[in-house]
């Protein structure tokens, strides 16, 4: 008796590969220079940081840092910040004008924690140097589920505005 080629095995072969690259692709979106955890579910954060820029400070002591943490997987919370240019970098609201320093921000499920001029911000304080436009500054974002993600903000214009690039 001939044995006919059986077709579903065809299908779970292909089946295989697309879910081995959707997990490779899956370890690489975890964003310029972030880490990518080791959980294998599914419910884990994809963090990506986007439009990092600190504004050209006024000042030797302060300076204010702003982005995006885009989230295309589950929750998770921005636990505190780091960085070489300040001895401190702390987290800080905005709403009706009074500035409240955080503890954390939650990252939503599929959505995003943004960091804007007028609403939350970082705050660095005693600055090591008074970092000039077109400078780079080193900050790592620690996270409680993703780890550490590092980001290169760049120094702009005090006047700098995102929505309008000036």
């Amino acid at each position: 008796m001939r044995r006919r080629p059986v077709r579903p095995v065809g299908l779970l072969t292909a089946g295989a590969l697309v879910i081995a690259a959707a997990g490779t692709l899956a370890g690489c979106a975890s964003g310029d220079g972030g880490t990518s955890g080791s959980s294998s579910s599914s419910a884990g954060p994809e963090l990506k940081v986007t439009g990092a820029y600190m504004p050209a400070p006024s000042m030797d002591t302060m300076a204010a840092g702003f982005f995006t943490v885009t989230n295309s997987g589950g929750a998770d919370t921005l636990t505190s910040v780091s960085s070489d240019l300040a001895d401190e970098v702390t987290l800080h609201s905005t709403e009706n004008g009074a500035m409240e320093e955080e503890k954390s921000f939650p990252v939503p499920a599929q959505g995003t924690l943004d960091f804007a001029s007028g609403g939350n911000h970082l705050m660095f304080a005693k600055l090591t140097h008074k970092p000039q436009q077109g400078e780079k500054v080193s900050v790592e974002l620690h996270f409680a589920k993703s780890g550490t993600v590092k980001i290169s903000m760049p120094v702009k214009s005090a006047t700098y505005n995102p929505k309008t690039g000036h």
